[in-house]
């Protein structure tokens, strides 16, 4: 972690001391968040069971072209993501369809995206982007809600995790840092862009923390798909 923290800090110093112009401007889009899960105590196989947030990127972003379309974007977003599961047996092999339960999930947490990218002119004043590059991403909240109803008309909560920490999780925790690469493209036309993208993840995002059993083997990523709208508001 340290040795990648390092080279983002050098990318940005290089990057901004360098750069021949200079764009700031706002962005909005959709995030759609993948945790990626293997607890073998837990699942007993060796896939990576996927769990997907949908929810809202909203952030700045500081776009600089070095030479004749190469340059890098430097951003600083928040994003929101939400999860809900449908209601099923509590007990799957209960012969009864209730009680039964589901989960409501959410998280928020900052990104502090570093994109390598060149622009292609295609038309007047319309480029089209590629980009690549890291993320590092800082989680400020994730938890989960757990609903039981005994019938069709009650819900109430059975309990509520918060997924940082080690006294609601038995076995494993999330950790707050995370480092992901992303790969996209987007256009640009005049001070309006569109950028999309995946992110994959490049660290273990999960602490196991029960020694005795196979927790300690853990592991699995925390990936995300992402569409941005923008405007570049100033010049530099």
């Amino acid at each position: 972690m340290k040795r990648i923290l390092l080279l983002i800090s050098v990318i940005v110093m290089t990057m901004t001391s360098i750069s021949a112009e200079d764009y700031f401007g706002v962005q909005i889009g959709y995030a759609r968040s993948i945790t990626r899960l293997n607890a073998p105590i837990l699942m007993n196989k060796e896939t990576l069971a996927p769990t997907a947030y949908d929810g809202l990127k909203i952030g700045v972003v500081y776009d600089a072209t070095i030479i004749k379309g190469l340059g890098v974007t430097l951003g600083l977003n928040y994003t929101f993501g939400a999860n809900i599961t449908d209601w099923a047996k509590k007990v799957s092999t209960q012969p009864a369809p209730y009680p039964q339960v589901r989960s409501r999930g959410q998280f928020h947490q900052l990104e502090i995206p570093i994109e390598w990218q060149y622009k292609f002119e295609i038309a007047q004043k319309t480029w089209l982007i590629l980009y690549t590059g890291p993320t590092l991403q800082c989680g400020l909240a994730f938890k989960d809600k757990w609903y039981l109803r005994t019938n069709n008309e009650s819900e109430s909560i059975l309990k509520e995790e918060n997924i940082y920490s080690e006294q609601d999780m038995n076995d494993y925790t999330l950790k707050r840092l995370n480092v992901t690469w992303g790969i996209g493209a987007g256009f640009q036309y005049e001070r309006y862009f569109l950028r999309g993208g995946y992110d994959f993840g490049l660290i273990n995002p999960y602490k196991a923390h029960s020694f005795d059993n196979q927790d300690i083997h853990t592991r699995g990523r925390f990936d995300q798909w992402q569409i941005k709208l923008g405007m570049y508001l100033w010049e530099f």
